[in-house]
């Protein structure tokens, strides 16, 4: 995952332009896999048979508040109170105001929190979950939330393993073989012969790690080091990993962590290696304006899943009254993912999670049907009877038979005199299913 930030700070941020091909999942940070159907034929009938019909939307919500992955949460919350509002000012779902229970699930370092955050919003029986954004917190969590036929939804996990992780976990982000794929070929590209690799051994980081190796060393990179080398991601200490990426004598290294990433950057400048020839990934693209001497980074590159928010919208993330702390990472996925969820709801007739889970696929627009931009607009149409394409601020296409976005954005940032990541261009993708 990365952080996205405010385009008053810069002009805009997100991917790259190259042909991307594998998918992949979250987050920064779960995993594990297997994947959705998409019709709505069967949504309203499984509900009825059930017995469970409700027209109480209960949104369930999971954030990183707490941990290595805090700075997340404000867009996400920011997102959260956006959508319910837009919903509920819109006439609600069936007729009823969306509620909403929230807990902090902090990091993977903490999986006694992520669990008893997932059961602590479990307990209000939640119509759908929206989060975790972290890889590793999905796959502490996933189970337990699916196995109650209650739909999730991640913003940020975009672990590989996790195409078709469960036909109750859908996502509005790639995976992580996309952005690995874009990653590898930008490296490539910009002419970089000897590769060195800083990753923690995380499966987000590992993960995404394999896939830059596979596609850099196709083009004919050579990985001079961090092939196999990893290091903890409760790691302080990072001189003796700075000298040995120095050693390697690399024409660029790439970084692959989250807030290690600070005291890593330090080590690596005193060790000598070449700050302004680093790459980063959406864990780590973010503004170290505050933190690192001007310039240290300048002409440094980075990618992030997603959309670069427009300016309409991050204005509107921030009329929450959340402070957004200068990011907007996986602001627009989260908004999008809980109007997908409340469409499918609307469209069903019930707000209980087989319903749910049984029309997102035809509300993101698997089945065709008219484009609208609103959950006002499309909630319109599907009074009417109309089939529906929510188009909503994320762009990605509709979801596929792994529940993963079927088309999906991944953006390429420059690094700027300030050590801030500026928006360079965007990248559109298909997402395999195989």
């Amino acid at each position: 995952m990365v952080i996205h930030m405010k385009k008053t700070n810069m002009k805009g941020m997100k991917k790259l332009s190259i042909t991307v091909t594998a998918v992949v999942a979250a987050a920064v940070m779960a995993l594990a896999g297997c994947g959705s159907g998409s019709g709505s034929g069967s949504s309203s009938s499984d509900a009825s048979d059930s017995g469970a019909k409700t027209t109480k939307f209960v949104l369930g919500g999971l954030w990183p508040e707490t941990g290595s992955l805090a700075y997340l949460a404000p867009p996400e919350l920011a997102a959260e109170k956006l959508a319910v509002k837009d919903i509920n000012d819109a006439g609600g779902v069936l007729d009823s105001k969306v509620t909403t229970v929230d807990a902090d699930t902090s990091d993977a370092d903490h999986a006694d929190q992520n669990t008893s955050a997932a059961q602590s919003v479990l307990s209000k029986n939640p119509s759908f979950i929206i989060g975790p954004a972290s890889s590793s917190v999905v796959k502490n969590t996933y189970k337990s939330i699916t196995s109650q036929n209650i739909p999730m939804l991640s913003m940020g996990a975009t672990s590989a393993g996790f195409s078709g992780l469960s036909d109750y976990f859908f996502r509005t982000v790639a995976p992580d073989t996309v952005q690995g794929a874009v990653m590898g070929n930008l490296i490539a590209q910009d002419g970089v012969q000897k590769l060195a690799i800083a990753v923690f051994n995380d499966e987000y980081g590992t993960g995404l790690r394999d896939t830059v190796v596979k596609t850099a060393s196709a083009a004919g990179v050579d990985i001079v080091y961090g092939e196999k080398d990893t290091f903890d991601p409760t790691e302080t200490n990072f001189s003796s990993i700075a000298t040995a990426i120095k050693a390697s004598n690399p024409d660029a290294t790439l970084v692959i962590a989250f807030d290690q990433t600070k005291p890593l950057l330090k080590a690596l400048a005193s060790a000598g290696v070449d700050t302004k020839k680093l790459y980063f990934v959406d864990g780590n693209t973010s503004d170290y304006s505050s933190e690192l001497d001007a310039g240290l980074l300048e002409g440094s590159k980075g990618t992030i899943p997603g959309v670069n928010p427009s300016d309409d919208f991050v204005k509107r993330l921030e009329s929450t009254g959340v402070d957004l702390k200068n990011t907007t990472t996986y602001g627009a996925e989260t908004y999008d993912g809980i109007i997908l969820a409340a469409l499918a709801a609307q469209k069903g007739g019930s707000a209980d999670g087989k319903t749910i889970q049984a029309n997102m696929a035809a509300v993101s627009g698997a089945d065709s049907g008219e484009k609208c931009d609103s959950y006002k607009a499309c909630l319109a149409l599907l009074k009417d009877g109309k089939d529906i394409q929510y188009q909503g601020q994320t762009g990605i296409g509709p979801f596929n038979k792994n529940n993963d976005p079927s088309s999906a954005n991944i953006g390429v940032y420059t690094f700027d005199k300030d050590n801030k990541p500026v928006f360079d261009h965007t990248q559109s993708g298909d997402v395999p299913t195989d």
